[in-house]
C-alpha cells in the first residue's frame, strides 16, 4: 500500500487550514487597523485641539505664573526674616523683663529687711523703754494708791478692797 497521496492529502489539508488561519488573522488585523484609525482621527479631532489650547495657555499665563511664584517667594523671605526680628525682639523683651523682676524682688527683699531692722531698733530703743517706764509707772501708782488709799470705790458706792476686784 502506498502511503504517498494519503501523506500529500493531509498535507495539503493542512496547507489549506493555515491558509484559512491566515485569512482570518489579515481580516482581522485590517478591522482592528480600521478602528485604530478611527480612533486616531478622534483623537486629532478631540484631544489635540485641547492640548493645544492648554498648551497655549500655558503659554500665555507663563509669566503670571512666573510673577506669582516670584512674590510668594519673595513674601515668604520677608516673612521669615520679620519673625526672625520679632523673635528677637520679644527674647530681648522677655529677658529685659526678667532682669527687672530680680530687681524688683531685691529691692522688695532689702526693703523688707530694713523693715524688720528699723522695727527691731524702734522695739529696742522706744517701745521697750516706753513699756518699762509704763510699769514704772504703774507700780508707783499703785504702791501711792495703797499707801493712801488702801481701797477703791466701786460704782455702787461700797468700797472693795483692791485685791478682791480682780476675782
Amino acid at each position: 500500500m502506498d502511503y504517498l497521496p494519503l501523506f500529500i492529502g493531509f498535507t495539503a489539508a493542512a496547507v489549506m487550514i493555515q491558509a484559512g488561519i491566515l485569512v482570518a488573522m489579515y481580516l482581522a488585523v485590517r478591522q482592528t487597523s480600521a478602528r485604530m484609525e478611527a480612533l486616531a482621527s478622534e483623537v486629532k479631532t478631540k484631544v489635540l485641539p485641547t492640548a493645544e489650547l492648554v498648551q497655549s495657555m500655558l503659554v500665555e499665563f507663563r509669566p503670571s505664573l512666573q510673577a506669582l511664584v516670584t512674590n510668594v517667594a519673595e513674601s515668604s523671605s520677608m516673612i521669615h526674616a520679620q519673625l526672625e526680628r520679632l523673635d528677637a525682639t520679644l527674647s530681648d523683651v522677655i529677658d529685659r523683663s526678667r532682669l527687672q523682676v530680680i530687681r524688683a524682688d531685691e529691692l522688695v527683699s532689702r526693703t523688707l529687711d530694713r523693715v524688720e531692722k528699723t522695727t527691731d531698733i524702734v522695739e529696742k530703743t522706744v517701745v521697750s523703754p516706753v513699756r518699762q517706764l509704763a510699769g514704772i509707772v504703774q507700780g508707783v501708782t499703785t504702791g501711792l494708791e495703797f499707801l493712801f488709799g488702801g481701797r477703791r470705790r466701786s460704782r455702787n458706792g461700797i468700797t472693795v478692797p483692791q485685791d478682791e476686784m480682780f476675782i
